[in-house]
């Protein structure tokens, strides 16, 4: 058989003589072994051998064989990245550990006090940082497990992302296997994430062929990206011009890198596209501005959108020292670049209702280009903003995309006006129920105080269904749509009279899900005060606040009395919050709506309200939680503590009373150890909490 390859890893195969399916494995197995190498000359290394000519022959080629012998088709072949068949929605992915945002800052000023935090805490006088360019695209993250590609998926909530395996395995510089360079083999599973982009000549010829066939174009790369990894149909995306750079290992294992520079390196000489020539290894922070600056000159000059740059402290255990708090990690940082502006004209103003009754007046403006995107709507923020710096319909303004994405007036230029130009008023009443409008004193707040008005029907009702609150499993955004569109719920009390009957006539409501959508709803009946009252959605009353009102009030109908100064009372709450509950209760809207709810058979209880000690045996505790738990999530565990009297931070610090660790505790359990703060581990909580209990009870 004419099958060989020679050190330039070209593959000579000749067709014709291969006379059975052993021959025809061999020359799989030789074709697919050149295209990955020169994938990875051409995508990875950027520097291809060979002419585009003599690898689409190759491609041909395996092809050809895999047609004719199917069963020699493996899901890791170069020739299966068109993806499958349309799917019905995309699936979820649970990441590995949680995908945090970073912290975002834009003066020199913020990073140097990043830098002072990291030097005093990690007791260096200099840090070394790793720089990288901040990609304008969507987050994604890739699984390989014994080298070939088995997942991928967006960030999603940070916990869990959309699983987009199919539609990732079209991007050709994603190798569907890694290969094995260097020192250090891939591990069995390896875990990265990074960004998917679309380079921006790319991009422009995309939204012209969209503009010529009649079809919407994107507003930006970004958008463009985003759209075409999220699409349903896979050979969609695979038309779509994209790009990946991977930058982050979720080290699952110990693999051995003390530095974030030695993987990287050790990314690439995997086969997965890391963009070393923009990478920088900085001395101390000075270096780091200095290559912020840099990339700020040569950011238009780039191939694709960057909006900042990253700064990673480079040793791994100093990471791992830092830590992270709730959203972001302590030892990243992104240093964004200036907002990019533009000069227009305000047309109008309209205000918006949002879920909790909050009114937004939105500028309409004469469109506008920005940094590539066309803007012709902008945020004013609130009543007190728009009167602070003076903005009037008919003002010539100066406009910027905040952070290169959320447009936003800067100011009027006010040498530009003519006496023409009109002030703004927030309107007296909701402009979607006519319901009186509540101001605060200040002015930034403006609110409608109906919860059955139409516009915040809907983010309503997933509210009150959520895990947080009355935890209706089932009802999310687009069931409550369907609801409200079929007329069947009109205020949050309708969920209470819903039928078997009303469910059965709509779409996609089969007999076992309306039985356990009607069992969810009745179910939820029950309740503890502080989660209906989370759920309610009481402006500015969240799930914190919740909690210290069902420990100060002992029922609903007590808080509902509750005075203004009374409310005030309570350390935790202040005068704006206290109005907004007062006026919450006092709209007879509401009121009508909690009547209802009742009469439907609401029943509210109150563990937390401490008129019996047993019921408060943590009080003045605080437990930090760290590491996996079996028993709880970390929002369950949080809830169970509070219920009892204690609290839960984040954090271990000179009030931590107890730390709770288990498997994969890190950083902070190395600091309770250092602090002589007790550790327990779940079942010693569980016992721990049981003691006291009983002792109360006894008490």
């Amino acid at each position: 058989m004419g099958v060989r390859m020679n050190d330039d890893k070209q593959p000579h195969v000749s067709l014709d003589s291969i006379a059975s399916e052993s021959d025809a494995e061999q020359a799989v197995a030789t074709l697919r072994e050149a295209i990955r190498y020169h994938n990875y000359r051409y995508y990875v290394l950027d520097d291809p051998v060979v002419s585009d000519a003599e690898y689409d022959t190759w491609l041909r080629q395996l092809r050809t064989l895999e047609n004719a012998y199917p069963e020699l088709i493996t899901p890791e072949s170069p020739t299966q990245r068109v993806g499958g068949a349309p799917r019905d929605e995309l699936g979820l992915v649970d990441h590995p550990a949680p995908m945090l945002s970073l912290k975002a800052v834009y003066s020199a000023e913020e990073v140097r006090s990043f830098d002072e935090t990291c030097r005093a805490e990690l007791e260096e006088s200099a840090v070394i940082y790793v720089a990288e360019p901040k990609y304008d695209g969507l987050a994604v993250e890739l699984v390989y497990e014994n080298g070939q590609l088995s997942a991928a998926a967006t960030r999603g909530d940070g916990n869990t992302g959309e699983d987009v395996t199919p539609n990732i395995r079209t991007i050709q510089e994603v190798p569907l296997r890694l290969v094995a360079r260097g020192d250090i083999s891939p591990p069995d599973r390896l875990t990265v994430r990074g960004e998917v982009i679309m380079r921006k000549d790319e991009f422009a010829a995309l939204n012209r062929k969209r503009a010529e066939a009649d079809e919407q174009q994107f507003a930006n790369p970004r958008n463009a990206a985003a759209g075409s990894v999220r699409q349903l149909d896979p050979q969609i995306t695979a038309q779509r011009p994209l790009h990946i750079f991977l930058y982050q290992l979720v080290a699952e294992t110990d693999l051995g890198f003390e530095t974030h520079w030695d993987v990287l390196h050790a990314l690439h000489s995997w086969g997965l596209r890391v963009d070393l020539g923009h990478v920088r290894r900085c001395t101390g922070i000075e270096e780091a501005i200095a290559y912020h600056t840099q990339m700020a000159d040569e950011r238009a000059d780039l191939p694709v959108e960057i909006d900042g740059v990253v700064f990673k402290v480079d040793r791994l255990a100093d990471q791992r020292m830092l830590g992270a708090r709730t959203r972001e990690p302590r030892w990243a940082l992104a240093y964004k670049f200036e907002p990019r502006q533009a000069t227009t004209t305000l047309k109008g103003i309209e205000v918006q209702v949002g879920r909790t009754g909050r009114l937004t007046p939105v500028a309409i403006l004469e469109p506008v280009h920005i940094g590539g995107v066309e803007v012709s709507r902008a945020s004013l923020h609130n009543p007190s903003e728009i009167a602070r710096k003076d903005i009037r319909v008919g003002d010539t303004v100066i406009v910027e995309r905040a952070g290169d994405v959320i447009p936003q007036v800067v100011k009027p230029i006010e040498e530009k006006r003519d006496g023409s130009e009109r002030a703004f008023h927030i309107p007296e009443r909701c402009p979607v129920c006519g319901t009186e409008v509540l101001l605060s004193a200040d002015k930034k707040l403006a609110r409608c105080p109906n919860i059955s008005c139409p516009a915040q029907i809907q983010g309503r009702i997933t509210h009150l269904a959520s895990r947080e609150a009355l935890d209706i499993e089932g009802l999310g955004e687009k069931r409550a749509q369907q609801l409200i569109d079929a007329g069947l719920v009109e205020q949050l009390s309708d969920l209470y009279t819903l039928s078997k009957e009303d469910l059965q006539a709509l779409e996609g409501y089969a007999e076992t899900s309306v039985q356990n959508l009607l069992s969810e709803i009745e179910k939820s009946k029950s309740q503890p005060l502080d989660r209906f009252l989370m759920g309610l959605g009481v402006p500015q009353v969240g799930e914190h606040l919740s909690v210290v009102l069902a420990r100060r009030y002992q029922t609903l109908d007590d808080l509902m009395a509750a005075s203004q100064e009374a409310l005030e009372s309570i350390d935790e709450i202040g005068p704006q919050v206290a109005r907004s509950i007062v006026a919450f209760f006092a709209a007879d809207q509401n009121s009508r709506v909690i009547h209802q709810m009742r009469e439907a058979g609401l029943r509210l209880h109150n563990p937390l309200f401490p008129g019996r000690d047993a019921a408060q045996p943590l009080a003045g505790l605080t437990f930090v939680f760290t590491g996996e738990l079996e028993r709880w999530t970390r929002d369950e565990v949080t809830r169970y503590v509070e219920r009892l009297g204690g609290r839960a931070t984040s954090s271990v610090s000179g009030e931590t009373d107890y730390v709770v660790a288990g498997p994969g505790a890190g950083q902070k359990l190395d600091t309770a150890r250092k602090r002589d703060v007790p550790v327990l581990d779940e079942d010693e909580f569980v016992t721990f909490v049981g003691a006291i209990r009983e002792s109360a009870r006894e008490n």
